[in-house]
């Protein structure tokens, strides 16, 4: 069976004021946190990271203009372009075995959201949630995520099987 591996990166800079329409919503799960992201999309940043892994492993990409395309037409939901990713995945002829997520923000504090977001990822990506790593850092405040400009998210996934 082949093993592969591959990395995805996002990030988004919060909105200058809440909007309560446009909730945090972070790896699927709506936070009760009054900030809100930059985004066409619902601005899921850890979703947007995934996506863009599993992409790194189809080599059909997601986000662009196949998102912007799905906005225009009202589907902002970030979980519907995930939807896509693993369906592209399932016909390369891949499972997907782990994802593991690496945080860079000030704000919001992560510690008591890691728990939901991993719940919330599992089940999207129908994986037990030992299976779905998640560390946040501010980064020492060294980057625009690390002083509490926005949310910066890399994400790793391992998959298994394919075509040859």
């Amino acid at each position: 069976m082949i093993t592969e591996h591959a990395i995805g990166q996002d990030s988004h800079r919060f909105a200058p004021e809440y909007d309560p329409s446009r909730p945090l919503v972070l790896g699927g799960f709506r936070t009760d946190v009054p900030l809100t992201l930059e985004a066409n999309s619902d601005g899921d940043v850890i979703l947007h990271a995934l996506t863009n892994a599993l992409s790194g492993i189809t080599c059909k990409n997601i986000l662009g203009p196949v998102a912007d395309g799905m906005c225009r037409g009202g589907i902002t939901d970030s979980a519907e372009y995930l939807k896509l990713a693993l369906e592209d995945l399932e016909e390369a002829g891949y499972r997907l075995v782990r994802v593991s997520f690496s945080i860079e923000a000030q704000k919001p504090r992560f510690l008591t959201l890691i728990p939901g977001i991993r719940e919330s990822v599992s089940g999207l990506c129908h994986l037990s949630p030992g299976r779905v790593g998640i560390t946040a850092t501010s980064g020492e405040g060294l980057s625009s995520c690390g002083r509490g400009e926005g949310i910066q998210v890399f994400c790793s996934v391992t998959v298994a099987g394919g075509h040859s």
